[in-house]
C-alpha cells in the first residue's frame, strides 16, 4: 500500500499511455504529468488520460522543478527508447545519444528526488556500454549500466532490477522486460509474486499457478487480416486498408521461424 500525501506521479517518455494506465491501476489515482517530444504520442496520451498535465518536449528540455511546482514526487516512471539496445534492431548502427536517454532518471533523482523510480527497458539494457562508430564495444559491455547504477546509489537510492516475463503476471504475451526499481524512503523493494506459468509446468499441473493466457484471448478476430503475400494495391482493393508491403526481411524471417515452430 502506498500513501501519496500530496505527492505526484510523473510518466517520462509517455507514449499512448500504457505505462500510465498501469500506474493508475496499481496506485488508484491519475498520473499527474506526462512528457514526450512526439506530438502524436502526446495527442494519444491526452485522449487516454485527459486529467494529466502534458509536456510536449524532449525530456532534456524539461526542468523537473517546473513540472513539480514544489510538489514532492512519489513515483517517476521512465521507459526510454529501447530500439538501440534491442537485439530486434539486428545489425543496424546504434545511436549513442538515444542509448543515453536513461541518464534523465539521474537528473530527476538529483533535482526533485522521487520517492520511487521505475525504469523499464529490454533485457539488453544491462549491456549498456560505450559505442564506437555505431557499434557497441563488446569488451566494455555493461560498463555504462554499472556506472548508472553506482550513481543512482550514490544519490541515496536502494536499487534492484529483474528480468520479468509479462505472461507470468497474467498478460497474454511472453515478452520479457528489464525492470529497475529504486527507492529512497527506507522501505523495502517488494517484487510481485508470479500468478501464471506455462500450461505444461509443474506449478500449473499442481494447481499452484494459473496457465499462461493466450494472445488469441485478446485479438479481435472480426478485424480484416491481410495476407503477408498480398501487395499494397491488393490489400487496398480487398480491404480498403493501407499496408506496408513488402515486409522487412527481418520480419519475414520471424514469420518463417514462427511457421516452422508452430505449424510445420
Amino acid at each position: 500500500q502506498t500513501c501519496f500525501n500530496g505527492e505526484i506521479m510523473v510518466d517520462n517518455f509517455a507514449g499512448g499511455g500504457g505505462a500510465s494506465t498501469g500506474l493508475e491501476l496499481a496506485f488508484g489515482r491519475v498520473v499527474d504529468a506526462a512528457i514526450n517530444h512526439d506530438p502524436a504520442a502526446i495527442l494519444m496520451h491526452k485522449t487516454n488520460h485527459p486529467y494529466t498535465e502534458h509536456y510536449q518536449a524532449s525530456v532534456w528540455d524539461i526542468d523537473p522543478r517546473e513540472v513539480c511546482r514544489g510538489r514532492p514526487v512519489g513515483v517517476a516512471w521512465f521507459s526510454p527508447d529501447c530500439k538501440h539496445f534491442s537485439k530486434a534492431k539486428g545489425a543496424a548502427l546504434v545511436n549513442k545519444k538515444i542509448r543515453g536517454l536513461a541518464w534523465i532518471a539521474l537528473r530527476w533523482a538529483g533535482v526533485v528526488r522521487p520517492r520511487a523510480i521505475f525504469l523499464e527497458n529490454v533485457e539488453e539494457f544491462q549491456s549498456w556500454g560505450p559505442v564506437r562508430k555505431g557499434k557497441p564495444v563488446k569488451k566494455k559491455a555493461g560498463q555504462t549500466f554499472h556506472r548508472f547504477i553506482y550513481q543512482l546509489r550514490e544519490l541515496g537510492y536502494a536499487v534492484e532490477w529483474r528480468e520479468l516475463v509479462a505472461a507470468d503476471y497474467g498478460a497474454p504475451t511472453t515478452r520479457k522486460r528489464f525492470v529497475l526499481v529504486a527507492r529512497c524512503d527506507g522501505r523495502p523493494i517488494v517484487w510481485p509474486e508470479r500468478t501464471h506459468a506455462p500450461r505444461d509446468s509443474e506449478e500449473v499441473r499442481a494447481g499452484r499457478l494459473l496457465p499462461w493466457r493466450s494472445a488469441a484471448e485478446v485479438i479481435d478476430w472480426s478485424l480484416p487480416c491481410p495476407s503477408i503475400f498480398d501487395s499494397k494495391a491488393e490489400i487496398m482493393e480487398k480491404y480498403g486498408l493501407k499496408a506496408v508491403r513488402p515486409l522487412a526481411n527481418n520480419t519475414m524471417r520471424r514469420v518463417i521461424r514462427g511457421v516452422d515452430k508452430f505449424t510445420i
